[in-house]
């Protein structure tokens, strides 16, 4: 049987969490290091938005 999940809102703050973890795992820091440098940085890119 299948069951129905709810759909849950992706926010930015998700978004960069998953991406912060998954930069940690493959640079060895710390996923509070990686989002903290994500939410800082301010790139070339800064006017295309995640997802």
């Amino acid at each position: 049987m299948k069951t129905k999940s709810k759909n849950t809102q992706v926010t930015q703050n998700r978004l960069y969490r998953a991406v912060a973890s998954s930069t940690a795992i493959e640079t060895g820091k710390t996923t509070a290091e990686a989002e903290a440098k994500l939410k800082a940085k301010k790139s070339r890119f800064s006017h295309l938005t995640l997802a």
